[in-house]
């Protein structure tokens, strides 16, 4: 990936509508070569998708919590448990004292205690420490510092 890549993908986090003319002008591209570097990340993996980022109090789920989860065993091979909650939003396998952390959003305190009840119940679970946000100063996109190849 080189700076005109790096450049692009931010100018895409930013605004994924942007027209493929704007989107070279940007970086000094005509439509056609950015729309061609475009579809390359795409089948390269480097962009996954595209998506809207929709604002989750105003969508109903002003409730945000991180999970830690603990396990006597080996949690690796429990990604489809955790990802049939659907209030949990992202869940990661992690070193340290508790063996999965994970993002979960409701709209009630109520409904957080279901999930953490829920939580409990996938097999290897043996407790689970919850911190609920109060305030998210902010969110970034992936950042695209220019690296040494650039």
């Amino acid at each position: 990936m080189d700076h005109i890549d790096r450049s692009l993908l931010a100018q895409l986090q930013q605004d994924a509508t942007q027209p493929y003319a704007v989107l070279g002008r940007s970086v000094g591209l005509s439509a056609g070569a950015a729309h061609e570097r475009v579809r390359k990340l795409r089948e390269r993996g480097v962009i996954r998708r595209t998506t809207v980022e929709v604002d989750p109090a105003a969508a109903g789920q002003a409730v945000l919590a991180y999970v830690m989860v603990d396990s006597a065993s080996w949690m690796g091979d429990s990604a489809e448990a955790f990802a049939a909650l659907p209030e949990i939003v992202e869940a990661h396998v992690i070193a340290g004292s508790a063996s999965v952390l994970v993002k979960v959003r409701t709209a009630t305190t109520e409904q957080l205690q279901d999930v953490l009840r829920r939580i409990y119940s996938i097999d290897g679970v043996s407790g689970t420490q919850a911190t609920v946000v109060l305030e998210t100063f902010f969110e970034r996109p992936v950042p695209l510092e220019p690296t040494a190849e650039a």
